[in-house]
């Protein structure tokens, strides 16, 4: 995918050794769309599958006039346990369908709530690198980045020592909340933004959207996701311009596959030495993408087996 096309890179920010360079988009967007967070108070609905319940599906009902893109990575709290999205879906208007999620909160299995609400953060890079490494060949198979998923909230709790009764991601972002603030004045959105470059040394995560202003509404729950990674990283050498790229040049570089997705439009895996990503087309139209350096780059033929969920 020829990111240079598609966005102009700006001027990267620098804060404590963190590095956040700006995109901007080089064409009009063509396909219009909601966010999940403008969408749920005008009556977008997600809920479990049925009674019993599904760990890895849930069912989204728009009965909305306009479209609404799910972001890759965005956290759903209440249910039965809280998920996070597998993939982008572009749900179309007056639609219901099943998409793929995980599970972040491995201890839990009650119901809190019938509809889920969004988390005011998309999970972190590295949580979601490992979920696309073990999704790089079948992104649609429901549990197959479970045992991923669930790897990378514990490991993530104990580096940052945090005790969550259930398990829980969210535990995580409550304990450092104060932290969190005091970091994401240094960077803020830039008028007409659509993507954003994260640089923590050597490990890079690029997020873009096809419409600045949907990215300015999905910016605070991206830029939290980075810096709750940033937490562990503070102070250490920033990320260069030349491994800024050398980032997207493998991002072009890399072998694309299309399949049809989970709602509207094409699913878009790429993988290739020393990255992966993946993302989201309608009608030709680059809608989402996510990419990360990835010592794996998409290589693994399936993803670990899935562990077995408290609920089936």
């Amino acid at each position: 995918m020829n990111v240079t096309e598609i966005v102009q890179i700006g001027e990267p920010v620098e804060h404590r050794g963190v590095v956040v360079c700006p995109l901007f988009p080089r064409r009009d967007p063509l396909a219009e769309y909601l966010t999940l967070d403008e969408a749920l108070p005008r009556g977008l609905r997600i809920r479990e599958v049925d009674e019993a319940g599904s760990v890895p599906e849930l069912v989204v009902e728009n009965p909305l006039e306009e479209r609404v893109l799910l972001y890759d990575g965005e956290e759903l709290l209440g249910a039965k346990q809280n998920r996070i999205l597998n993939v982008s879906v572009l749900v179309e208007a007056a639609s219901s369908l099943r998409i793929p999620v995980s599970c972040v909160e491995q201890g839990r299995w009650s119901r809190r709530s019938e509809h889920f609400g969004a988390a005011p953060y998309v999970s972190p890079g590295g949580l979601r690198r490992r979920k696309a490494e073990a999704q790089a060949a079948r992104p649609l198979a429901r549990g197959i980045a479970q045992g991923e998923v669930w790897d990378a909230v514990h490991a993530k709790a104990m580096r940052m020592s945090v005790d969550s009764p259930t398990g829980a991601s969210a535990d995580v972002y409550r304990a450092y909340e104060r932290d969190l603030r005091a970091l994401e004045d240094a960077f803020p959105a830039e008028p007409g933004q659509c993507g954003a470059i994260l640089g923590l040394g050597d490990e890079l995560c690029l997020d873009l959207v096809s419409r600045p202003d949907a990215f300015a509404r999905l910016w605070p729950k991206l830029r939290a996701g980075y810096l709750l990674d940033a937490l562990e990283r503070l102070g250490r050498e920033p990320t260069g311009p030349a491994e800024l790229g050398a980032f997207v040049a493998a991002i072009e570089r890399a072998r694309a596959t299309r399949r049809p997705s989970a709602g509207l439009g094409e699913d878009v895996r790429l993988s290739g030495d020393g990255v992966i990503g993946s993302g989201l087309e309608l009608d030709g139209e680059p809608i989402q993408l996510s990419a990360f350096t990835s010592r794996d780059g998409g290589r693994r033929a399936f993803g670990r087996i899935a562990r077995p969920s408290r609920r089936a």
